[in-house]
C-alpha cells in the first residue's frame, strides 16, 4: 500500500476529460467522454465508501471503449481496480473479470477521498460553474457531490493534509 495517491482531472476540449490517476507504482490516462456524468459518478463513488455498501462501482464511456472503476472498502483501506471493456455498449453488465485490469492500488480512504475533492476543486477554481459547463457540455458541474465529499472526508477521515477552502 502507497499513500502518494495522484488523482487529476482536467477538461480537455468540447466534451472530454482527461483522468489520471497515479500510485508509486502505476500510472493510468483516459480520455473520457461526456456520454456520462463521470466526475459526478467518480465523486459518488467515492462518497458511497462513507456508507454502509463497502463496494463502489462506476464507469467512464471512452467511445467506444469502458473504464470500470471498482473501489472496495477493507476497513480503513479501500481496494482500487480498473478494468478495460473495449466496447461500452456491449459490457454494461458483463462482470467485472471479463474486463481487463489496467490498474490498482490499495489506499486509506483518507488519501483517496482527499485527492478526488481536492481534484474537483481544482476543476472548479479553474473553470466556475458556467464554464464547467460550457466545455462539459451535457451535465452541470456536481456541487452537491463536491460539497457532500467534502463535508464526509473532513468529518469522518482525519486527514492531516491542508485542504483548499470550499469554493461553493
Amino acid at each position: 500500500m502507497t499513500e502518494d495517491l495522484q488523482f487529476d482531472w482536467e477538461l480537455s476540449g468540447s466534451g472530454w476529460a482527461q483522468c489520471r490517476v497515479a500510485d508509486g507504482s502505476a500510472v493510468l490516462k483516459n480520455v473520457v467522454s461526456y456520454c456520462t456524468d463521470a466526475l459526478s459518478d467518480v465523486l459518488h463513488g467515492v462518497i458511497g465508501l462513507y456508507g454502509p455498501t463497502s463496494v463502489q462501482r462506476f464507469s467512464f464511456d471512452l467511445e467506444p471503449a469502458e473504464a470500470r472503476w471498482v473501489l472496495r472498502g477493507r476497513g480503513a483501506d479501500v481496494d482500487m481496480a480498473v478494468y478495460r471493456f473495449p466496447d461500452v455498449s456491449t459490457s454494461y453488465d458483463a462482470p467485472d473479470e471479463d474486463g481487463t485490469p489496467v490498474w490498482g492500488s490499495r489506499q486509506p480512504r483518507t488519501v483517496l477521498g482527499h485527492a478526488v475533492m481536492e481534484a474537483a476543486q481544482s476543476v472548479l477554481r479553474l473553470h466556475g460553474e458556467d464554464g464547467y459547463l460550457a466545455k462539459w457540455v451535457r451535465y452541470p458541474f456536481p456541487v452537491a457531490a463536491l460539497q457532500d465529499l467534502r463535508r464526509l472526508h473532513l468529518r469522518h477521515d482525519g486527514c492531516a493534509r491542508p485542504h483548499q477552502p470550499a469554493l461553493v
